[in-house]
């Protein structure tokens, strides 16, 4: 499957946009040809679908700044691809949780400033920057929320991942943090207790409407098992929950 199969698959199962990842994209990590980004944005387009936002990978914990400015180049030339596609957020990450012989403090003296960097190069594209927490650096809702307020620009947030809260009550750190976000990676699977076990869809859905979240909810299925099953069965849950 490509992306235009995929495109092609979501519009029969009735999705109203689609969030891709960079790495499908042909060439990734390199920036893909306009032509080829176009001819992307031109069946979405022909099929009903928006294109909600994309995302890549990329480390801004690394000390070595030669090494992190090549992963800031990375970021600068993914905010022009999700501005030829018409895509309004670009998904970005933090990086490791922790830096051998770094405190915090001195990770977030450069980690800050680099992310700032791509937000202001962001809004000179129309392209809003959104940090991922995934279990990594950005490891609990004490940490985003310092994060989150430390960027005070309407062209930066978060994208809340459900599934990446794991050091407590996830649903409450959901809650805490719903705020700030720009787009959501919806899991199937949520941590309590550092357990495993399925998202109370319902209880998730009753928090993002209390936000004032008003747009997309992209929503990511993992783990064993027929992708395309897993992803309609997802959906069918979700669904209700939008229309309420």
């Amino acid at each position: 499957m490509d992306i235009f199969d995929m495109l092609r698959w979501a519009a029969d199962i009735g999705f109203q946009a689609v969030d891709i990842t960079g790495y499908y994209f042909d060439g990734y990590p390199h920036k893909p040809e306009p032509s080829y980004l176009y001819r992307i944005k031109r069946q979405a387009h022909a099929l009903g679908i928006e294109i909600s936002g994309t995302g890549i990978r990329n480390d801004f914990t690394i000390p070595e700044k030669a090494l992190r400015m090549k992963e800031k180049e990375r970021v600068m030339d993914w905010i022009h691809v999700a501005a030829d596609l018409g895509a309004p957020v670009l998904r970005i990450f933090a990086g490791q949780e922790k830096r051998e012989g770094y405190t915090r403090a001195q990770v977030n003296e450069w980690f800050i400033q680099d992310v700032y960097d791509c937000v202001r190069e962001g809004q000179s594209n129309g392209v809003i920057i959104g940090l991922q927490n995934h279990n990594d650096y950005m490891i609990n809702s004490v940490v985003v929320t310092e994060i989150m307020n430390a960027i005070t620009n309407p062209w930066f947030g978060l994208i809340l991942d459900t599934g990446s809260y794991r050091q407590e009550d996830p649903y409450k750190a959901i809650e805490k943090t719903a705020s700030y976000a720009v787009n959501w990676q919806v899991k199937e699977k949520i941590f309590v207790d550092g357990k495993e076990v399925e998202t109370d869809i319902p209880r998730l859905f009753s928090i993002i409407r209390h936000s004032g979240y008003h747009g997309y909810v992209p929503i990511e299925t993992l783990g064993a098992g027929d992708p395309k099953t897993k992803i309609k069965a997802l959906y069918d849950q979700v669904i209700p929950e939008l229309i309420k």
